[in-house]
C-alpha cells in the first residue's frame, strides 16, 4: 500500500484518497468548519446569559458580551496562523493543539499545554452529561407542571437520563474521526439555533405581554436579595460564564485540520471563525438581552430548564429535545481530540499487539471509548456538584488556551520585537484575561464550597 501511496502523491494523483503526508484526504469546507465551531461554542449556557447580564446589568453585561466576541475573533486568528509550522501558509501541519505548541513553544510550554486541553476536554464531557440529564428531566417535569401546577416540585432523578445519554454516546463513539462528524456537527448547529430561537421568541411574547421584571444599569443591587460578598461572587461568575461561552480554541486546530489544502486552510479557518462567532454573538446578545428584559433582575439560571417559561409546556419541551440533541453532538466534537490522542498513544506504545494493530482498529474503537463514556456518566452520577467543578476548570483554562498559547505563538512565529508596541499591547491583553480568568476561578470555587454543603453522591435531582 505505501508503495501506491507513493506513487499517488509523487504524480500528483488528485484522486487519490491521501494528503501529501500520507494521512486519509481532508474535505472539510468553510461550511463544515463554521458548523463544528458553531457546535462546540453555543451550548445549552447561552440559556444562562439572562442570569449572567442580571448581576451584571445593561451596561457592564453588554460590554462584556461584545468585548469578549472581539478577544475570541482575534485570538483565533493568530491561533489559526499557527496551524502550519515555521510558515503559516506552507509549513509543516500540525494536527492537534498541542502539536502546535511544541512546534512553536516546545519544552515545559507543550506538556502544560496538553494537561491544560484535555483536563478541560473531559470535564466538558462530563459537564454535557450533567447538563443533557437536566434537559431530559425538564422535559418530564413540565408534562408534571401542566398537570398539577407549578407550586408542585414534580422533582425527578437524573440518573437515569444520565444512563441513556451513556448509551447514545457509546454507538455515536464509534465513528472513526473528527473528519466523519460534519453531519452530526450540521444537525447540533440547527438544534442549537432552534432552542436559542424559542429562548429569544419566549422572551419577546413575555416583553410583548407586559410581564417583564426590573432592570437596572447596575443589575442586582447589593442588599436586595441578596447580600454584597455575594453580589462581587456572582457578577465574577457572570464575567467567567461569558468568557468562557465563548471558548472552543481547545479544539480550534483539530477542526482546522479536516479542511481541504487549497485554498490555504488559514484563510478558510480564519472565515470560518469570523462567520461562526459572528453568528454566535448575534444569538447571545439577544437571549442575553430579551432574556434580562424578560426576567430583570430575577432571571433564572437557565429559563428553558430553569422553568423560567412554564408554558406553552410543548414549546418548552421541544426546546429541552434540541438542546438535548446539540449536546450529543458537542460531546462528540469535544471527545474526538480525547479519542484520538489515546488510539495514538496505543498504537505506538502496542505495536506488536493484535489489539492495537492496523488490522483490528474497530475492536480498539469499541472497547476504549465505550469504557470513557462509561467513566464519564459515573463521575456525572457520583458527582452532582460537578457543574462547579466544570467551571473552574473552564476559568483555569480558558486563559492558557484561548489566550496565552496563542499569543505566544504568534510571537514566537511572527517574530514580534520585544517591547514593540505589538508586544506590549499582546502582553496586556494577555495580563488582562489571566486576572478575569483568576477571579472567576475563584468565584468557582466559592460556589463548590457552598454546594458541597449539600452534597450527595448519585443523589442528583431536578
Amino acid at each position: 500500500m505505501q508503495g501506491n501511496l507513493s506513487f499517488a502523491t509523487e504524480s500528483g494523483d488528485t484522486t487519490s484518497k491521501f494528503d501529501d503526508d500520507g494521512r486519509p484526504k481532508r474535505t472539510g469546507t468553510l461550511t463544515t468548519a463554521s458548523a463544528h465551531i458553531i457546535t462546540a461554542v453555543v451550548g445549552s449556557g447561552i440559556l444562562s446569559l439572562a442570569w449572567a447580564i442580571a448581576q451584571l446589568g445593561w451596561i457592564a453585561g453588554v460590554f462584556t458580551l461584545v468585548i469578549f466576541s472581539i478577544i475570541t475573533l482575534y485570538t483565533s486568528a493568530l491561533l489559526a496562523n499557527c496551524y502550519r509550522s515555521p510558515d503559516p501558509i506552507t509549513g509543516r501541519r500540525n494536527y492537534t493543539y498541542i502539536e502546535a505548541v511544541k512546534s512553536n513553544l516546545g519544552g515545559l510550554k507543550y506538556k502544560l499545554c496538553g494537561v491544560a486541553q484535555y483536563t478541560n476536554l473531559v470535564g466538558l464531557t462530563i459537564g454535557y452529561t450533567i447538563t443533557s440529564a437536566i434537559s431530559m428531566a425538564a422535559i418530564k417535569r413540565s408534562h408534571c407542571f401542566h398537570k398539577s401546577g407549578h407550586e408542585v416540585g414534580c422533582h425527578t432523578s437524573n440518573n437515569p437520563y444520565m444512563i441513556l445519554f451513556g448509551i447514545v454516546q457509546i454507538i455515536l463513539s464509534q465513528i472513526p474521526k473528527f473528519h466523519d462528524l460534519a453531519v452530526l456537527s450540521y444537525i447540533a448547529a440547527i438544534m442549537s439555533f432552534s432552542y436559542a430561537f424559542i429562548g429569544i421568541g419566549l422572551s419577546a411574547a413575555r416583553i410583548a405581554e407586559g410581564k417583564t421584571g426590573k432592570t437596572s444599569i447596575a443589575g442586582m443591587t447589593a442588599g436586595v436579595g441578596e447580600s454584597s460578598s455575594q453580589k462581587a461572587w456572582n457578577s465574577l461568575q457572570a464575567i467567567g460564564n461569558i468568557a468562557l461561552a465563548y471558548s472552543y480554541s481547545n479544539v480550534l486546530i483539530e477542526i482546522q485540520d479536516t479542511l481541504k489544502s487549497s485554498p490555504p486552510e488559514t484563510l478558510v479557518m480564519k472565515k470560518a471563525t469570523t462567520v461562526a462567532v459572528s453568528i454566535t454573538s448575534i444569538f447571545y446578545m439577544l437571549c442575553g438581552v430579551l432574556g434580562y428584559a424578560a426576567f430583570g433582575n430575577n432571571a433564572p439560571g437557565n429559563f428553558l430548564t430553569g422553568f423560567g417559561f412554564y408554558e406553552p409546556y410543548w414549546l418548552i419541551d421541544i426546546a429541552n429535545i434540541c438542546i438535548v440533541v446539540h449536546l450529543v453532538g458537542a460531546y462528540q466534537v469535544f471527545c474526538q481530540p480525547i479519542y484520538q490522542l489515546v488510539e495514538e498513544w496505543l498504537s505506538r506504545r502496542g505495536a506488536g499487539s493484535d489489539l492495537v494493530a492496523k488490522e483490528h482498529p474497530i475492536v480498539l474503537r469499541l472497547i476504549w471509548r465505550t469504557g470513557y463514556v462509561i467513566i464519564t456518566c459515573v463521575i456525572a452520577m457520583i458527582f452532582p456538584v460537578f457543574n462547579s467543578v466544570l467551571g473552574l476548570i473552564g476559568a483555569l483554562s480558558f486563559w492558557p488556551l484561548t489566550v496565552y498559547f496563542p499569543v505566544e505563538m504568534y510571537i514566537s512565529q511572527a517574530h514580534i520585537r520585544k517591547f514593540s508596541p505589538t508586544w506590549i499591547w499582546l502582553n496586556i491583553l494577555t495580563w488582562a484575561c489571566l486576572i478575569i480568568a483568576l477571579a472567576a476561578a475563584a468565584a468557582c470555587v466559592q460556589g463548590i464550597i457552598v454546594e458541597l454543603n449539600h452534597y450527595q453522591p448519585f443523589n442528583s435531582f431536578s
